[in-house]
């Protein structure tokens, strides 16, 4: 598994030092040549990752993949990239593929922007973003990912009439995203002019949102349609 540094003036994530298992290192070291997308300067040749055409979901920091491999599991007839920087959750993905021998899955350990860069046009049916780090002191709120110029360059990457689908905890961001995504150009929110969407029946139930709806947090989901 490559290690490749891409350096960006602003990042929307910290690299956290997190304990990695040596089941999660055993399974970074034998099944990234089957699962891993090593990443390089060329465009992704998306047929070629999968060795078939299909449409194609992208889940922006998968955490340690429990959405993602629910949803693989579901929909076999679609293929998924996982993108995600820290290893840990990385290889707990890895081991979990491995064990239910999904092969509609592959991963990509870089950061969103720069993977994005290497997608070609009109690719993707699908793009999820679950509850990413919300930044919550007002300083660093420029490193929140949903800012336009990031939806900007995500609408060229989704097919007309794919879908950008969020969800998110925290109400600040919630407020943020609908302000960002009603503004985007080619976006519609299919739940109505600055309507939250219904929880979408595809998107798993994870762990951490069970322990969100336990605190009495409240969960808020959007789902933007590229209509250019």
């Amino acid at each position: 598994m490559a290690e490749i540094e891409h350096p960006r003036s602003i990042r929307s994530f910290v690299m956290r030092g997190g304990r990695i298992t040596e089941a999660q290192q055993r399974a970074l070291e034998h099944l990234w040549p089957r699962y891993g997308i090593d990443f390089n300067p060329t465009l992704l040749d998306l047929d070629a990752a999968f060795g078939r055409a299909a449409p194609v979901t992208l889940e922006i920091g998968f955490g340690n993949g429990e959405a993602l491999l629910a949803a693989a599991i579901a929909n076999p007839q679609q293929d998924y990239i996982g993108v995600e920087v820290h290893r840990p959750g990385v290889g707990q993905l890895l081991r979990e593929l491995a064990a239910h021998d999904i092969g509609n899955v592959r991963v990509v350990c870089a950061d969103v922007n720069d993977v994005l860069a290497r997608v070609p046009d009109a690719a993707l049916s699908i793009v999820c973003l679950f509850f990413p780090d919300p930044w919550p002191k007002k300083r660093h709120h420029k490193r929140r990912l949903v800012q336009p110029a990031f939806v900007e360059a995500l609408r060229h990457k989704l097919a007309r009439g794919g879908v950008f689908c969020l969800a998110t905890d925290w109400e600040d961001y919630a407020a943020h995203m609908l302000e960002v995504l009603s503004q985007a150009p080619g976006f519609e929110n299919t739940a109505g002019a600055a309507r939250y969407a219904p929880r979408p029946p595809q998107r798993p139930l994870t762990k951490f949102e069970r322990r969100g709806h336990r605190l009495g947090h409240v969960v808020r989901d959007f789902v933007f349609q590229r209509r250019d």
